[in-house]
């Protein structure tokens, strides 16, 4: 089944898509307080926004983003799980979820799901740096997208 989206460069599209974006950005932003003065900042009639804020979007760091998913064990004791944190904090890495089983002999299965897209090298450096808190062990990453 192919995807209903395209990836087009805006040279070849009427200006008042890039408009309609811009219109968005300023009403996300505070600039405009309502839809009537973002329109006339940017030069559009309102009926063209509200037919097309829908379905034009910019890309941008905002938008972009490279899943990581990683399975690791950490032993119960108090604090540890904030360490890990600090540390994938630290990479660049932004946590999206995390997913903890209640310890079972003192050790406790942790899944975590985070946005690598900040992250400078690759997952074999975080990975190491996880394996070499004390307390962590069975650092394994699962999906990388």
């Amino acid at each position: 089944m192919q995807s209903k989206y395209l990836l087009v460069d805006k040279e070849i599209l009427p200006a008042y898509y890039e408009r309609v974006i811009e219109a968005k950005e300023h009403l996300a932003s505070g600039r405009a307080k309502d839809v009537s003065e973002a329109t006339k900042m940017v030069g559009i009639s309102r009926s063209t926004y509200y037919k097309y804020k829908d379905y034009v979007f910019a890309t941008n760091s905002d938008t972009e983003c490279r899943k990581a998913v990683i399975s690791l064990t950490l032993y119960h004791k108090s604090g540890l799980l904030g360490e890990v944190l600090n540390v994938l904090s630290s990479k660049g890495a932004n946590i999206l979820t995390i997913t903890q089983n209640l310890p079972v002999n003192k050790r406790a299965h942790v899944v975590l799901s985070m946005d690598v897209s900040g992250v400078v090298g690759d997952m074999t450096a975080i990975c190491d740096a996880l394996s070499s808190i004390q307390g962590v062990s069975g650092v394994k990453p699962i999906a990388i997208e």
